[in-house]
């Protein structure tokens, strides 16, 4: 009995609690309703969708059977290059191309190396003959500014096609 008493008590109190001024409320809703009607503007007419036939395009263009035949007879691999599968891989070719910066050059014997460092912040010395990249990079040139390669990748059709690629050297 005690807990309803106590209950509904704190209900009384919070509902007198709830009572606010409401003077602000009722002076702008008086300004809304005293403000004249204005009319709606009408509804912009839309113009009615006219079809263009393209002269000569009987094809739908959403049909890729046409191209996919022409791929297929026209691209058989060529079979001319081909990777060593049985080469061990040297230890930049685990990382890819673009992971890997070019710091610096070095002269030793005679020979022209250039200093990489991998995305583990280790620095590698490397030289013309030698790989990088995960793309069968083999070194062709070092020069002070830059190391050029010739990557071996996949040209989609079972075969393989060498592209030239490069890593500038960083300057801070």
């Amino acid at each position: 009995m005690i807990r309803i008493r106590a209950l509904a008590l704190l209900c009384f109190l919070g509902l007198v609690g709830c009572e606010h001024d409401n003077s602000d409320l009722d002076t702008y809703i008086d300004a809304v309703k005293a403000k004249p009607a204005s009319d709606i503007a009408a509804i912009p007419e839309v113009t009615a969708y006219q079809p263009f036939n393209y002269p000569d395009h009987q094809r739908s263009p959403f049909d890729d059977g046409v191209l996919a035949a022409k791929l297929v007879t026209e691209h058989k691999p060529v079979g001319s290059i081909k990777v060593d599968q049985h080469r061990s891989k040297e230890y930049l070719e685990s990382f890819p191309l673009d992971a890997l910066k070019m710091v610096g050059t070095m002269q030793q014997g005679g020979q022209e190396w250039a200093l990489i460092r991998t995305p583990e912040g280790t620095i590698q010395r490397v030289r013309v003959g030698n790989y990088m990249g995960q793309n069968h990079g083999k070194i062709t040139t070092v020069t002070d500014n830059s190391v050029k390669l010739s990557e071996v990748t996949p040209d989609g059709y079972g075969g393989f096609i060498k592209r030239p690629a490069s890593i500038a050297i960083k300057t801070p």
